[in-house]
């Protein structure tokens, strides 16, 4: 299918859902496409959904390079002397960085409509200092994961673009406030058939963040 046609047929999914007007999320944030994000270790699923609720971009990206450890805190890093963990750390957040700064550049670029914010997963609250987080137990669990939600609000930040933060196991519900009355399990459910694959669990936490970003 072309970009075209499935767009046509995402807009007919959305406009059955009733999502609330442009006009009316106008007045909760700026008129704009919202990017949901569900990450993972080392890459992430980004879904652009535009101001009327249409899906205008979904997408892969990787998070750091491929010569480069994705979970440098709870794994290499408790093999390794604590100088050595810090610097590789540091080394795949730089990465990071890189690569969060180039998808969302990418993004930009290949969509037609301004992107005013993203919508990430909550971060938990970590020492600041590397050589703590690689010591704390539990700490090292969730360290390398806020590194990249760290890198990509940082880099949306420097693009001026707003950070939401979502609770993934809220955040059907609050699409569903978002919506009013319909369900967004049937929205999600229609615009996945349009799409067609791959249309899985972080694709639809990623539309689900984006949409409820805009209460």
């Amino acid at each position: 299918q072309t970009p075209q046609l499935v767009g046509r047929q995402v807009r007919t999914a959305i406009r059955k859902a009733a999502l609330p007007s442009t006009s009316d999320m106008a007045t909760q944030i700026p008129n704009g496409a919202v990017v949901g994000v569900s990450d993972h270790c080392g890459w992430a699923v980004l879904v652009t959904v535009a101001a009327d609720g249409t899906l205008i971009d979904r997408r892969r990206v990787d998070l750091v390079a491929d010569d480069l450890p994705s979970l440098p805190h709870h794994h290499e890093c408790q093999m390794l002397p604590i100088d050595d963990a810090v610097e590789l750390v540091e080394r795949v957040s730089a990465s990071a960085h890189e690569h969060a700064e180039a998808c969302l550049d990418a993004l930009a670029a290949a969509v037609s409509q301004e992107i005013v914010g993203v919508a990430m997963r909550e971060r938990p609250a970590l020492p600041e200092g590397i050589a703590e987080r690689i010591a704390n137990y539990r700490a090292q669990t969730m360290a390398d994961t806020v590194m990249y939600r760290d890198a990509l609000a940082a880099a949306a930040t420097a693009r001026n673009w707003f950070v939401s933060w979502y609770e993934p196991k809220a955040v059907f519900a609050e699409a569903d406030q978002a919506l009013g009355e319909e369900s967004i399990d049937r929205l999600l459910k229609d615009v996945g058939g349009a799409l067609g694959p791959p249309w899985r669990k972080e694709h639809r936490m990623a539309m689900a963040a984006a949409i409820a970003a805009r209460r």
